[in-house]
């Protein structure tokens, strides 16, 4: 990536300078130090853990669950465009990561509590669970904020999905940390690799599973270090008080002006619909497998490993083909891909696949030996393929079409649109498995949610 072009949206002739690889590997890691969080504990250990074996059964998990994430999404969705706006006024990105990423480190390390069959451990557990997420999400915001002063326009494609495609392989090698060496079969007491778990963590009380949220905690402090040493932020502009003054004045004038802005408008409302149902996908998917299959850790664990890598590639991939073909085709094509792989998943359970009736799983049997196992592996694949580059390809078209100076404003309405009906997915997915007691029911109003992305996607004019 060079270190010097001509930014096309700085309204004069001088040549802007961007800062050298380094720092744009410093700002990559950003991904790679907060996406264990995300493998681990919102969708492939911890969750299905919590659901499983936490709760007293997996509808009523999932239930639970829904309920603390939608919590932590509603104040995320009013929070982020304040923030955003003031981060815009004072300039800087660093204090702000700094200070919600301790906010997800306390939380997530406080998630260690969460032993099983304890009911008196849920609530504190969930409420632990909601401040982690604040926190990585809010210091999300404003990492990405910082993306159009690293590289031209023309690579900003490159970046935001190689950046995803190393959080990914982050989250391959967390996912193997943890179910290599640390989380056991509580009946075998072995590890995927067949080891004794390091550090004396006993299968029997699930600590192998309970000690993800220490280590995403501990990865995000390790891992993170490059981006606040080599990344450049931005110089510092006004107090903090007179930043919030600022920040709210230029928020409210954004808003009055939005609606005349019907491009930005549509796409932040289909971002709104979309991202709530691919968020709510991920946190849901091992859940599901948990009680569709009756998965153990270890399982999931392997299905996460497994997903992982094709959403690296998949990523890695859709940088490129969002620089060749334009973030918006990238997210309808990434779009329906999901919708296909939901209603895919939705035809699947442990004895048929499509309506025609296969071998069920065999307790104790081989790692995804059934057929209909294999088949849920291969659209959690697709879904894995199709998620990096919608997400990495989102926050592009939202860079192309938001006024650079107002970058930071502009990922908080993104959040704000990511995260106001964050709540609605998780809160609608679980009041339908409370009421029907079926997972499969909460999870087919996902399917909604995609179909309106969409057809909203559709209005919006990227050029």
């Amino acid at each position: 990536m060079p270190m010097v072009a001509v930014s096309e949206a700085s309204g004069d002739d001088a040549p802007t300078r961007y800062p050298p690889r380094s720092a744009v590997v410093g700002w990559m890691m950003f991904d790679w130090a907060a996406q264990p969080y995300f493998s681990l504990i919102t969708t492939f250990v911890f969750a299905p853990y919590f659901a499983t074996r936490v709760a007293s059964d997996a509808a009523s998990g999932q239930s639970m669950w829904g309920f603390a994430t939608a919590a932590a999404g509603l104040i995320i969705a009013l929070a982020s465009p304040v923030l955003g706006a003031i981060a815009d006024a004072s300039g800087r990105r660093k204090p702000w990561i700094a200070g919600f990423g301790a906010i997800f480190v306390t939380g997530a390390c406080i998630m260690w509590i969460g032993k099983p069959g304890d009911p008196s451990i849920i609530l504190p557990l969930l409420i632990a669970y909601a401040f982690a997420t604040i926190g990585v999400e809010f210091a999300t915001v404003f990492n990405n904020a910082m993306m159009p002063t690293l590289v031209p326009p023309d690579k900003i494609g490159r970046l935001s999905g190689s950046g995803w495609a190393l959080g990914y392989v982050g989250g391959i090698l967390s996912l193997i940390l943890v179910l290599g060496f640390m989380a056991a079969n509580p009946v075998s007491g072995r590890t995927l690799f067949g080891l004794v778990p390091l550090f004396g963590l006993d299968p029997a009380t699930f600590q192998g599973d309970r000690i993800t949220g220490p280590i995403t905690g501990l990865w995000f402090v390790i891992f993170v270090l490059p981006m606040f040493l080599l990344t450049p932020d931005f110089p510092a502009k006004l107090s903090p008080g007179a930043a919030m003054r600022e920040g709210l004045i230029d928020l409210r004038h954004t808003l009055r002006e939005l609606p005349k802005h019907r491009s930005m408008l549509a796409f932040l409302i289909a971002n709104m619909i979309y991202t709530d149902g691919l968020v709510s996908l991920f946190a849901f998917g091992g859940i599901y497998a948990a009680g569709t299959f009756g998965w153990n850790t270890i399982q999931i664990g392997s299905f996460g490993i497994t997903l992982a890598v094709a959403g690296t590639i998949g990523a890695f991939v859709g940088g490129r083909l969002d620089d060749a073909l334009g973030p918006k085709r990238v997210i309808a094509g990434s779009m329906t891909l999901l919708l296909l792989s939901i209603i895919g998943v939705l035809l699947i359970d442990k004895e048929t696949i499509l309506f025609i009736h296969v071998t069920p799983p065999v307790p104790g049997g081989a790692l995804f030996a059934a057929p209909a196992e294999r088949a849920y592996l291969a659209l959690g694949c697709l879904i894995g393929i199709a998620g990096g580059p919608l997400q990495a390809a989102s926050r592009t078209l939202l860079i192309r079409m938001a006024p650079k100076d107002r970058i930071a404003q502009f990922f908080g309405l993104f959040a704000l649109t990511g995260k106001v009906t964050s709540f609605i997915g998780p809160l609608m997915i679980g009041i339908v498995t409370a009421i029907t007691a079926s997972q499969k029911a909460g999870m087919a109003v996902l399917v909604l949610f995609f179909v309106a992305g969409l057809v909203l996607l559709a209005r919006v004019k990227d050029e």
